[in-house]
């Protein structure tokens, strides 16, 4: 058999091509996922002023998910995305306080997820991005023998509502989540 190198390396390239394109297609919906992530009681947060240091805070966020933030008061964060609560603070410190405030909010701790059922060690785990089921699943020491791979229930709360969503193991978990991974009978 001889080998065309030209047509070898051609496909090479659309192989990898075709590989790269499924990777950033992934973390595009995982940023995606995030980008509207609402911020909940646990997750710790930072917020910072360009060039106003005594308005940069950092706290991890209460039951209650009130904040006392300078000059505003208490400022509730819970149930905002990082976009609106930056809005909120660049919208109240804007004229009275400064004239064009930059307002940054970073999640530096994400609040944990929660993984039961047929894994070896069930409980809250650290959340960490781009977490699949698969992925909390090791953390959580791996499946039982007697996990049911094909059934497994998401706990997520959306727009305060929670909504139990049936996931395949390869899917996304996000924090807070609930991950349940059921068990077979033989």
């Amino acid at each position: 058999m001889k080998l065309n190198f030209p047509s070898f390396v051609r496909y090479l390239v659309l192989l990898c091509m075709s590989i790269l394109a499924v990777c950033t297609s992934v973390q595009a919906q995982v940023n995606a996922d995030l980008s509207q992530y609402t911020l909940g009681s646990g997750d710790v947060v930072k917020i910072t002023v360009f060039g106003q240091d005594d308005l940069t805070v950092q706290t991890r966020l209460s039951n209650v998910g009130v904040i006392n933030y300078p000059f505003l008061g208490d400022i509730n964060l819970v149930g905002l995305t990082v976009n609106e609560v930056e809005s909120k603070i660049d919208t109240g410190l804007r004229g009275d306080y400064l004239v064009n405030p930059s307002v940054s909010v970073t999640v530096l701790e994400y609040r944990p997820f929660f993984i039961d059922g047929a894994v070896r060690r069930a409980g809250g785990y650290p959340y960490q991005p781009g977490l699949s089921v698969n992925k909390a699943a090791a953390i959580a020491g791996g499946y039982t023998e007697r996990a049911l791979k094909e059934k497994i229930i998401i706990v997520r709360r959306i727009a305060g509502v929670e909504t139990t969503i049936e996931a395949s193991a390869s899917d996304t978990i996000l924090p807070g989540d609930i991950v349940t991974v059921q068990e077979r009978f033989f």
